[in-house]
């Protein structure tokens, strides 16, 4: 949980938070945001890829991953140079990926090895978590009026200071039961229709969600400007996303890829509201309806995957977020290309929207052939 709060929360997701700061004292412009963000998506993709193609030791890709984000988030206050942000977040992004990917497979084969798979939603919630602790972080800091070379510093160092925490968990020798998951290289993707359409679906779910997931606080900022009311919009995301993972683990729902459908319907409404109606009302409800299904999404489609691939899933995994990365790439880009014709970003939620409600039919359309799967079998 806390190795996934600080690859998602922080690696990923800091500078949600962060941007309406860095745009104050810095003048960063929103094409200069989306080309941060950008960086960072491209970097996870990348790392995805290494993941697919390199054998590595489950333990060191999670530690040295943490360890990469959080120096590479400490750079980030240490350095104004907007070519070096450019490279930290591509770095940070690499090193989440690497710790996204081999976390949930490290997790998913002790937790079956232990007969209690229903756990597997308390480690997702640890990406809410990090989102939401991030984001109180970030709102605590502008209260105190902190720069946002400190907070990137702040930041960083509570990242290395969870590596350290978390560190003696996973040298911890792998009992017999589940010793496959530091193999994780054993077993080649089965490429059929199922394993395709679950690549094409996350690469919808990563292209639809991350238009909010990057501008929503500062999108609430042009409505309030006030950062006592616009910061809350990023820990209400953390949060939604915390508690949807929790609760749905707790019922168990018996079908991995209609409740990824559900999601992703869900998602499409939150992310076209701030689109038709331009208020804060609109912004927080957007944040929880995207916060409360991004995970719940992910942590359907892992075990969806591990249903498919057996119990060594990194390959198919590696594909899935390689392509969900991809998704995340064509967002900001796309949001970049729209408001540059002056379509801003209204369009570019809306495309968003209609892309995630075309994912979600597609889901629906393969979730008859996989009715019945209990995650108390996988």
């Amino acid at each position: 949980m806390l190795a996934l709060a600080v690859a998602m929360g922080i690696g990923r997701f800091a500078f949600t938070p962060l941007l309406p700061l860095m745009q104050d004292e810095y003048a960063l412009t929103v094409a200069g945001g989306t080309w941060l963000a950008t960086a960072n998506y491209a970097g996870y993709f990348a790392g995805a890829l290494i993941a697919f193609a390199v054998p590595v030791p489950a333990t060191a890709a999670i530690v040295g991953g943490m360890s990469a984000i959080g120096l590479a988030t400490l750079g980030m206050g240490y350095t104004h140079d907007y070519p070096m942000w450019l490279a930290l977040r591509a770095l940070a992004g690499v090193a989440s990926a690497w710790v996204m990917i081999y976390v949930s497979s490290w997790s998913l084969e002790r937790l079956v090895a232990a007969g209690r798979p229903a756990l597997n939603g308390r480690i997702f919630a640890g990406v809410g978590l990090g989102i939401a602790g991030a984001g109180l972080a970030t709102l605590a800091m502008m209260h105190w009026r902190w720069s946002a070379a400190a907070a990137w510093i702040a930041l960083g160092a509570v990242s290395l200071i969870v590596v350290v925490f978390v560190l003696p968990v996973f040298l911890a020798r792998i009992p017999a039961s589940a010793r496959a998951a530091a193999s994780v290289h054993g077993q080649p993707i089965c490429w059929n229709r199922e394993s395709m359409c679950l690549v094409a679906c996350f690469a919808t779910s990563g292209f639809g969600y991350i238009i909010p997931a990057t501008f929503l606080p500062a999108m609430a900022k042009e409505v309030i400007s006030d950062p006592a009311i616009f910061g809350w919009t990023w820990p209400v995301f953390g949060a939604a996303a915390l508690v949807s993972t929790l609760a749905v683990s707790a019922f168990r729902p018996a079908d991995n890829l209609r409740l990824w459908a559900a999601g992703q319907l869900l998602m499409a409404a939150g992310v076209a509201l701030p689109a038709l109606w331009h208020s804060m009302t609109a912004i927080i409800l957007a944040g929880l309806l995207v916060g409360g299904t991004f995970m719940v999404i992910t942590m359907a489609a892992v075990q969806a995957t591990r249903a498919i691939a057996g119990p060594q899933p990194v390959g198919l995994l590696s594909a899935m977020t390689a392509a969900f990365a991809i998704g995340q790439l064509l967002g900001p880009l796309s949001a970049r290309a729209l408001l540059k014709t002056g379509g801003g970003l209204a369009s570019a939620l809306l495309i968003a929207s209609g892309v995630l409600a075309a994912g979600a039919f597609a889901l629906y359309q393969r979730a008859p052939a996989r009715r019945g799967i209990d995650l108390q079998q996988i």
